[in-house]
C-alpha cells in the first residue's frame, strides 16, 4: 500500500491565497480538528463499528457504497478507483478500500481530497494502518472543483461526496460540480446532503458545542460561536430531494434517492434528561421499520438527518 500526503493539488502547490468558500469551510474544520473525528466517525472500537451518534444513517450508506463493490466484482472487475471528495479524516475511504480488498480486488487506487489541511493530517496518519501492495491510496489537499478538473472523463468507478460536502458547496456551483462528478465517474456516483428539514447541526461537532448558531437560509450562510470562545461561519445549503435528484438526472441515470435517518436522530436520548433504558432494542427496531416505510416518502424525505443519492452516468456501460 502506498500513500501520499499532498500539501496542495498535484503539483504540490497550495491552493488557498484569500478567502473562499472552500477555505472558509475548511478553516472551520481546521478549528474542530480531532473533535470532529470522535463527532462525525468515532471509530474507537473499530472502522466497522459504526457507533456514533449517525450510527443509522452510517450503517444505510455503508449498504450502498458496499452494493456498489459488489455489483463491479459481480461483473468481474478486479481493478477499482475510488474518488472521495470531501475525504474529511478519510474513515469512509479507508473502510471501502479494505472492504474492495476483502471482495477481491488486486489493484486499488484511491484519492481522496478535502481543503482541510488538519483532516488530511488525521487521513494520513489513519492511512498507516494499511499494508497491503494491491492498495495505493492518495490524500490531497484542495477544493473539490479544482479535484475534478484534474480527472479524465470516466477516470473513476465510484465518486463519493458524503455528508456536509454540497452544503459548503455554493449554490451557484451546485450544477457544474454535479456535471463533473457525472463526468468523472465510471459507473457510480453516492451523494449525501444534509436535509432542509433536518435537526439543527454545526457540521464541525455536536450542537453541545456551541453557545449561539444561527442558519441563514437567505444567504447559506452558518455562523457558529462555539463553547471555547472561537466563532466560525462557512457556507451552508440545506437540500431538498427534488432539488438534489435535479442536479444529477441532466447526466445519470438516478439509482435511488432516499432519506437517511428520519427517525432515529429525534429519538435519540440526552444524557443531561433522559434516565437510562428509555431508548432501547426494541425501541431501535420499531425506529428501522419506520425508517424503511418512510424514507422514500415524498413529505417525510425532507426532514431526514440526511438525503441519500445513488446515480450511474449516462455514459457507463454495464459490461465494464
Amino acid at each position: 500500500m502506498a500513500t501520499r500526503h499532498i500539501p496542495g493539488g498535484r503539483d504540490g502547490r497550495p491552493r488557498h491565497h484569500a478567502s473562499t468558500p472552500a477555505l472558509d469551510a475548511a478553516q472551520a474544520y481546521d478549528c474542530a480538528g480531532g473533535a470532529y473525528c470522535r463527532y462525525a466517525d468515532d471509530t474507537e472500537r473499530g472502522l466497522f463499528a459504526f457507533g456514533g451518534r449517525y450510527d443509522y444513517a452510517d450503517r444505510a450508506l455503508w449498504a450502498r457504497i458496499e452494493a456498489a463493490l459488489v455489483a463491479l466484482r459481480t461483473r468481474r472487475r478486479h481493478a477499482i478507483r475510488i474518488l472521495d471528495l470531501g475525504c474529511g479524516p478519510g474513515t469512509w475511504l479507508l473502510r471501502t478500500v479494505q472492504r474492495a480488498r476483502e471482495l477481491g480486488f488486486t489493484a486499488i487506487e484511491a484519492r481522496g481530497i478535502d481543503p482541510s489541511p488538519e483532516m488530511i493530517a488525521f487521513a494520513h496518519v489513519a492511512a498507516r494502518s494499511l499494508a497491503d501492495p494491491a492498495i495505493g491510496v492518495e490524500f490531497a489537499v484542495t477544493d473539490l472543483e479544482t479535484a475534478l478538473a484534474e480527472e479524465e472523463d470516466a477516470s473513476c468507478d465510484l465518486v463519493m461526496c458524503l455528508y456536509g460536502v454540497l452544503n459548503h458547496v455554493p449554490t451557484s456551483a451546485h450544477a457544474a460540480a454535479a456535471a463533473a462528478m457525472a463526468r468523472v465517474a465510471r459507473d457510480t456516483v453516492i451523494a449525501t446532503v444534509r436535509a432542509a428539514g433536518s435537526l439543527p447541526t454545526i457540521y464541525v461537532a455536536g450542537i453541545e458545542a456551541a453557545t449561539r448558531f444561527r442558519q441563514d437560509n437567505e444567504r447559506d450562510r452558518m455562523e457558529v460561536d462555539l463553547t471555547d470562545g472561537r466563532h466560525i461561519e462557512f457556507g451552508s445549503h440545506l437540500f431538498r430531494a427534488a432539488e438534489l435528484r435535479a442536479l444529477f438526472a441532466g447526466d445519470c441515470t438516478i439509482g435511488e434517492v432516499t432519506g437517511l435517518d428520519i427517525f432515529h436522530s429525534r429519538f435519540a436520548d440526552h444524557p443531561d434528561w433522559n434516565p437510562p433504558g428509555i431508548r432501547n432494542g426494541a425501541t431501535d427496531h420499531r425506529l428501522d421499520r419506520l425508517e424503511r416505510l418512510c424514507a422514500d416518502d415524498e413529505v417525510l424525505i425532507d426532514s431526514a438527518a440526511h438525503i441519500l443519492l445513488v446515480a450511474h452516468p449516462r455514459h457507463r456501460s454495464a459490461g465494464d
